[in-house]
C-alpha cells in the first residue's frame, strides 16, 4: 500500500511539468496521479505496456514514472524502445521488485532512479524534481543565462536585475524552451507540452505562435537578446 506522507514544501511554487505514469495498478495510479496534479505536474496514465509505446513515440514528457511489472510484457521494453529513440525523458522506475539485479538492469538500460514499492508519495515527487533539474538544468533551481536570472521555485524571471511579469504559459513556455536549448522544437510539441493531450483535438497551434510572440516582446523590451529562433516551416528554437 502507498504510504502517504505530506512533506512541508509548498509544490505550487515549483515549475509546471510534464509526466507520463506507466503503471496496472490502479488504486495507486489515481493516488500518485491525483497527488502529482494537485503539485503543478501534468499527469498521463496508462496501465500497459502497448499503450505506454503509443504514448513514448507520439509525445514527449519532462518525466517517465515507469512500473516494470506490466499486464502484456515487461516494462525494461519501454526502455529498451527510449533508448532506441534517443529520447531525453528523465525515467524513475517504481517498482515492487527489489532485488539487486532488477536495480541494475533497470538503471544499466538508461534509467535515472529506481523506487521501490511502498513508498512515500513525497519522496517520488522529490525525487521526479530532482531528476528533471539534473536532465535539463543541471541540478540547479536558479539559472542564470547571461542577461536572465530565474528562480525555478519562486517562478520568478529578472532581466538585468528588473523583475518581468510572465503568464504562467509564458514561464512554462520560456522553462521548456531552455530545457531543450539549441533544440528544434516542433509547434506540435509546444502545444501538447502547453496544453496536454487537448492539442490532439485543436484545428490548428496557432495560441503557441501567439505565446511566442508576446514572450519574445517581453524579453526584448527588457534588453535580452534574442534567443527564440523561428525556424520556419517547423517550429523554434532557444538558441544560445
Amino acid at each position: 500500500m502507498l504510504r502517504w506522507y505530506f512533506s512541508a514544501i509548498d509544490n505550487q511554487k515549483l515549475p509546471p511539468m510534464k509526466l507520463l505514469l506507466i503503471e496496472d495498478e490502479n488504486n495507486l495510479a489515481k493516488d500518485i496521479s491525483t497527488y502529482l496534479s494537485s503539485s503543478n505536474i501534468h499527469c498521463e496514465w496508462v496501465n500497459t505496456l502497448n499503450l505506454a509505446l503509443e504514448k513514448i513515440s507520439a509525445y514527449e514528457y519532462d518525466c517517465i514514472l515507469l512500473d516494470l511489472t506490466l499486464p502484456d510484457g515487461n516494462g525494461i521494453t519501454i526502455l529498451k524502445e527510449l533508448k532506441k529513440q534517443q529520447k531525453n525523458e528523465g525515467i524513475i522506475i517504481i517498482s515492487a521488485k527489489d532485488t539487486l539485479e532488477s536495480r541494475l538492469e533497470g538503471l544499466q538500460l538508461g534509467a535515472d532512479d529506481y523506487l521501490t514499492k511502498p513508498f512515500h508519495i513525497a519522496e517520488l515527487l522529490a525525487r521526479v524534481h530532482a531528476v528533471i533539474r539534473r536532465k535539463q538544468f543541471a541540478g540547479n533551481n536558479r539559472l542564470i543565462i547571461n542577461e536572465l536570472e530565474i528562480d525555478l521555485l519562486a517562478k520568478t524571471l529578472k532581466v538585468n536585475q528588473k523583475n518581468i511579469d510572465l503568464t504562467k504559459k509564458e514561464f512554462d513556455l520560456l522553462l521548456y524552451l531552455i530545457g531543450n536549448k539549441n533544440r528544434v522544437l516542433p509547434k506540435s510539441s509546444l502545444a501538447e507540452h502547453l496544453s496536454g493531450d487537448m492539442a490532439d483535438m485543436l484545428d490548428n497551434h496557432d495560441f503557441v505562435y501567439a505565446h511566442i510572440k508576446n514572450l519574445k516582446k517581453k524579453l526584448s523590451q527588457a534588453g535580452a537578446k534574442d534567443y527564440i529562433k523561428t525556424i520556419y516551416g517547423t517550429g523554434y528554437k532557444w538558441e544560445v
